[in-house]
């Protein structure tokens, strides 16, 4: 018999890094004599598998081994896959449950209202079937929001945190940031060629609908303006800084990065598409609406490159790679020792088990006081001395 039988997925949207935590789980757990199973689709899996059916059992559960998970830490994505499911706001609950009574409740947002169903009872019901003792939850603040839930419903839950935005509360750091930088960082400098030989202002969009840290840190090394969603800067400003920036550089060109959640004074953030099972649409490029406002305001050319999906695609770097294989390690430490209901967490440069972030709280936002210089657009580069190494501290 295993010592224990563990389940793990991945939600939400991928990055690099998923899958050196998935084997090292995996290989860990071999070692310790506990049998390992992935979850495809994240959140998914558990809400639409039905264990009765050979062909959908097949597809969302797959016992993971050391023969199957050997070389999968040397890509990017994820082994298993993923989707943005919450179980807890369906708006449809899958065919094979029809006619099941399910808690339902109605929810507006933005004037839209939609009737969702809470199928937590399902979610429970399968983990009882397949034998889980306990869930590796990796994702963002989405997919950890419902491991939080699972946790209080009495599942025993471990989360590892992810994502490019870097906001997951009470860590300093989620797998998948530090290889979007990297690349963000590349791909600028590598664009400085065209968009110098033509004397423009390039304008790059990255990830971050809520927190500004992938465009602050990629501007912090590329030593360019960023517009952050924390901060609404003044338009006007902001566009006299870039043609100075512009007229000042031998070269006659300059730069700046924008979150996909930046703003300034006065614009309105423009959205479409159908929101996904938290609640989110997608946004309209606002570099684009930037490029508009300089070529009408100050009749300068502009280069726009849209950097978001490229950032989380591909293998990943040291840092990614070094992190998650030790986020996995601390979670199956933790799984092994009888406990839950904590997150593996890097806090004072630290790792460490955490509390899984409270939902209510949102994702975690950039210190605008001591990490953004509201006076020149740009990062605060002055007072470092005794930070940690990513420069902000858990919150």
């Amino acid at each position: 018999m295993p010592s224990k039988r563990i389940g793990i997925l991945t939600g939400g949207g991928d990055v690099p890094g998923l899958n050196s935590v998935i084997k090292e789980v995996t290989y860990r757990g071999s070692e310790s004599n506990s049998e390992v199973v992935g979850v495809r689709r994240g959140w998914e899996g558990l809400t639409h598998v039905n264990l009765d059916d050979p062909a959908s059992k097949a597809r969302y559960i797959l016992p993971l081994t050391r023969e199957n998970t050997r070389t999968i830490d040397r890509t990017g994505g994820t082994f298993l896959h993923s989707s943005r499911t919450n179980p807890a706001k369906m708006k449809s609950v899958p065919d094979f449950l029809q006619g099941r009574e399910f808690p339902k409740q109605e929810v507006t947002k933005k004037g839209v209202t939609n009737t969702v169903f809470d199928v937590s009872s399902q979610v429970l019901s399968n983990l009882q079937r397949l034998n889980i003792d306990c869930l590796i939850a990796i994702g963002g603040d989405d997919t950890l929001s419902y491991a939080a839930q699972l946790d209080k419903l009495g599942f025993p839950v471990v989360a590892v945190p992810k994502t490019m935005d870097n906001d997951v509360r009470n860590t300093e750091y989620c797998i998948g940031f530090s290889t979007a930088i990297t690349r963000a960082t590349d791909a600028i400098n590598r664009q400085r060629t065209t968009v110098g030989s033509h004397e423009r202002i390039g304008i790059f969009r990255v990830f971050g609908r809520d927190a500004g840290y992938t465009a602050l840190y990629t501007a912090y090394v590329t030593s360019i303006r960023c517009v952050i969603p924390e901060y609404k800067v003044k338009l006007e400003k902001l566009i006299e800084l870039l043609v100075n920036d512009k007229h000042n550089n031998p070269s006659n060109y300059t730069l700046v990065v924008l979150s996909e959640g930046a703003q300034w004074e006065g614009y309105e953030v423009k959205e479409y598409g159908e929101p996904d099972a938290f609640g989110h649409r997608k946004k309209f490029n606002v570099a684009e609406a930037l490029s508009d406002e300089i070529q009408s305001r100050a009749k300068e050319e502009t280069v726009v490159s849209d950097l978001t999906y490229d950032l989380r695609s591909g293998a990943p770097d040291f840092v990614d790679k070094l992190v998650a294989s030790t986020f996995g390690t601390m979670a199956l430490d933790y799984v092994l020792s009888g406990k839950s209901g904590k997150m593996a967490a890097l806090v004072e440069g630290k790792y460490e088990m955490v509390d899984i972030p409270d939902p209510k709280l949102g994702p975690r936002k950039v210190d605008v006081a001591n990490m953004y210089n509201t006076e020149r657009y740009r990062p605060n580069y002055s007072n470092k001395t005794g930070l940690p190494i990513f420069l902000t501290r858990a919150s």
